[in-house]
């Protein structure tokens, strides 16, 4: 009976040292902030004045009815739709390549990791400069080969594809280790026994790698919708002005940003930080069920 009490007391302590604490700081740093925004999503409370009155829906309704929060909703699906494929594929191919290339495969692995741990501004500032339009990099190579060079970063309809190839650069490095994690943890004996049957490359590929990269292809796209939803820094850096030309490069958190720290509308900025905070809940809820599915091998 003293074993199971002293048991007792033991599990005791450790709740009050180790858990309470930590549901403490959970609360106070993560529950209570987010409560207090979204009060502030719900009045018309001034920065200034520290007061403010309960309005409902109205900040809500507001963010429905601006043209331009509904162009920063549109160009942040374009991003998605453009960034995310694009990284997914080159990702995979750029894995299975590198997983083939022997005793190299260390190298090019840390080569492509590079960028990742680069600086954010550092290197769109310098990718900027790549765009400049009378003497970027970019341009001089199409003067060079006899073709009209190209506005990029300045031009409506080059802007935010250009935004995507500097973060498809910038960011795949990340996803081409987390694609080679799961590569590594297939069995070769799959391969072999598929090389034995008469299976090619691609028979290989598509039948053995993909199915069971299914997971961890799960985890990249999932991963990659949500940062490509609240993407902030590529356009905050490369794009001149508040979003680029005609705001074609003007996100929801872009948007959000300006609106809350430059104009110091709070309250609508709060409100537009949980409008992006339920389109992503939403999406990444519904992507997890439609992927959802028993691995078995």
């Amino acid at each position: 009976m003293n074993f199971f009490r002293a048991r007792r007391r033991q599990q005791l302590i450790f709740a009050a040292c180790v858990i309470v604490p930590m549901l403490a700081s959970y609360a106070l740093f993560l529950v209570w902030p987010v409560g207090w925004a979204f009060s502030i999503s719900l009045s018309d409370w001034n920065l200034f004045q520290n007061a403010g009155n309960f309005v409902g829906l109205r900040n809500y309704m507001r963010a429905f009815r601006d043209p331009i929060f509904r162009i920063s909703l549109t160009n942040t699906f374009y991003y998605a739709i453009l960034s995310v494929p694009l990284g997914l594929g080159l990702a995979i191919l750029l894995g299975v390549l590198i997983q083939g290339a022997g005793r190299f495969r260390s190298l090019f692995r840390v080569l492509y990791f590079m960028p990742v741990l680069t600086s954010e501004i550092a290197t769109g500032v310098l990718w900027r400069w790549l765009y400049q339009p009378e003497y970027g990099l970019f341009n001089s190579i199409l003067s060079a080969i006899n073709l009209p060079r190209l506005g990029w970063l300045y031009s409506p309809e080059l802007a935010m594809p250009s935004v995507v190839a500097y973060a498809t650069w910038k960011g795949i490095g990340f996803t081409v280790i987390i694609i080679m994690a799961g590569l590594d943890g297939i069995d070769e004996t799959y391969y072999e026994a598929a090389r034995v049957d008469g299976a090619n490359l691609w028979n290989l590929f598509w039948h053995i790698t993909l199915p069971l990269l299914r997971p961890t292809l799960t985890f990249v796209l999932v991963t990659g919708v949500i940062g490509s939803l609240q993407v902030f820094g590529p356009v905050y850096v490369m794009t001149q002005g508040p979003g680029g030309p005609l705001n074609r490069t003007r996100t929801m958190v872009l948007h959000q940003y300006q609106t809350a720290f430059l104009s110091f509308q709070w309250p609508y900025g709060t409100a537009i930080a949980f409008i992006s905070f339920a389109i992503i809940m939403a999406l990444t809820l519904a992507q997890l069920r439609l992927l959802r599915r028993r691995w078995e091998y």
